[in-house]
């Protein structure tokens, strides 16, 4: 909280989160990931309202949970002034395990929402989705009932159920124990809602998959942590240039709490 209160009112392009989703797991010594339901969704309006606060006019923001608690953190934002739902993004979950009187649930949820009433930046030609192809003959695999020549050369409009972004549960393509999310998920979020130079803020930084993309995309970027942030820092070092003048690193939070920054916003204190 002290990282989001540090940043200055309507300065932020795009905020996305995905936060711990209170399952009991272990992501470092500092907070606690096992939590009554009403103490989760207390926490988590207050740093939605920072989130909310720091947002420039058409800024987005992006929350990435559970539905269970999406639901609840959607209804919390409807009740707030100036926000504009745009979508409940669905990201296929394959292979989930089966639950008692449950139906396999197969999806984690993205919440998308605007400042205002309509987005600063939408750049849908930058996440189109490729026309698929068979690989043996080159042939389209989908007839899309004979109205081809009516597609945009560009590729199909992305849908908001997102079914090819894999899920990184081996430790080889990991940068820490604990769970992290397919760079291809920041890569849409940040494609679609920002421009090059505009600031991304993440405050759940974890193994550092927004960071790294915003810097690869060339965007600025301010992500922290109440845990350690090592994991994200080794991550982040080989992209940077000039490793001791691009990441900056301070401790606002605690001494095992981090925050990371490439370049602060005007106003940043």
């Amino acid at each position: 909280m002290d990282l989001l209160r540090s940043i200055e009112t309507a300065s932020v392009h795009t905020f996305f989160a995905d936060p711990p989703f209170n399952l009991g797991k272990d992501y470092g010594v500092n907070g606690s990931d096992d939590l009554s339901e009403s103490a989760y969704l207390d926490w988590s309006k207050t740093w939605l309202r920072e989130a909310v606060r720091i947002l420039v006019p058409g800024g987005a923001l992006f929350v990435y949970n559970l539905p269970k608690w999406l639901l609840q953190v959607g209804a919390y934002l409807n009740s707030l002034d100036g926000l504009t739902f745009k979508h409940w993004i669905a990201v296929d979950k394959p292979h989930s395990l089966p639950i008692p009187n449950r139906l396999s649930p197969s999806h984690y949820g993205m919440l998308y929402y605007v400042s205002g009433e309509r987005p600063r930046v939408f750049n849908r030609d930058a996440v189109r989705i490729p026309i698929k192809r068979c690989r043996h003959c080159g042939g389209d695999i989908k007839d899309y009932g004979g109205h081809k020549k009516h597609l945009n050369p560009k590729g199909l409009n992305l849908s908001d159920v997102w079914a090819d972004v894999p899920p990184v549960r081996h430790s080889k393509y990991k940068n820490r124990a604990a769970n992290e999310l397919d760079p291809a998920i920041l890569e849409r979020v940040i494609l679609l809602s920002t421009d090059e130079g505009d600031t991304i803020v993440d405050p759940f930084v974890g193994g550092g998959t927004t960071a790294y993309v915003a810097e690869k995309l060339n965007r600025r970027w301010i992500c922290g942590d109440i845990n350690d942030c090592c994991c994200a820092r080794d991550r982040l070092l080989p992209r940077l240039a000039v490793p001791s003048k691009s990441l900056r690193g301070r401790r606002p939070v605690s001494p095992a709490g981090c925050a990371l920054l490439n370049s602060p916003p005007p106003g940043m204190s």
